[in-house]
């Protein structure tokens, strides 16, 4: 329990923006922000739990603050936390598929968003063994190493097949174009009556 509450405050020392939030709030208030903090995440769990629009707060959760670390980590010079955004994306991507399909049944059980939720908090968590690297390293890697060959031969396949048909139905329009614009009668600009054509 010592371990888990020094993870907690070490979390609460680090500068992001909602410590920074805390830390004002704290100003404000005069209450501690680890209490505060507590407050908040119990609040926020009862919400998921009990309450209207758990699904868009959830999603919300799983994708604002990434896209706010995401920028920064673009912005800053280093390419290590470019690393750990762009591997928590992958494994958001891969659940977003693996939801979709899973989704109607899932959602009937009792707690299923706070699940949601915390899954997608230890995805995002700042240490080294968050459930993004965990996950990316133990299961998505491993298959992809295994199988990118085989994808990449039938994405390109397919690529080459959606630029041919793009190329055909492309000359396939301007030829509809072209016999259209040779079916319309010349118009005489004196008399604004249109010019049979020859041979018609």
């Amino acid at each position: 329990m010592d371990s888990l509450r020094q993870r907690f405050e070490h979390l609460l020392e680090q500068k992001n923006l909602a410590t920074e939030a805390l830390g004002a709030l704290e100003a404000k208030t005069g209450v501690d922000k680890r209490y505060l903090a507590t407050g908040a995440a119990t609040l926020l769990s009862l919400y998921l739990l009990f309450g209207y629009g758990a699904p868009l707060l959830c999603n919300l959760i799983g994708f604002v603050y990434p896209a706010y670390a995401s920028i920064k980590a673009i912005e800053s010079p280093t390419k290590d936390d470019d690393t750990v955004w762009l591997t928590y994306w992958v494994v958001y991507g891969l659940f977003g598929v693996v939801e979709f399909f899973s989704d109607l049944l899932l959602s009937w059980f009792p707690f299923y968003y706070v699940g949601k939720c915390a899954f997608l908090l230890f995805c995002m968590a700042p240490w080294p063994w968050n459930g993004a690297h965990m996950l990316y390293h133990r299961v998505i890697r491993p298959l992809f190493l295994k199988h990118h060959e085989a994808v990449d031969s039938v994405v390109s396949n397919l690529s080459g097949q959606a630029l041919d048909t793009a190329a055909g139905i492309t000359r396939d329009i301007l030829q509809a174009l072209a016999h259209s614009r040779a079916l319309i009668s010349p118009v005489d600009p004196k008399t604004s009556v249109t010019q049979p054509q020859k041979g018609k």
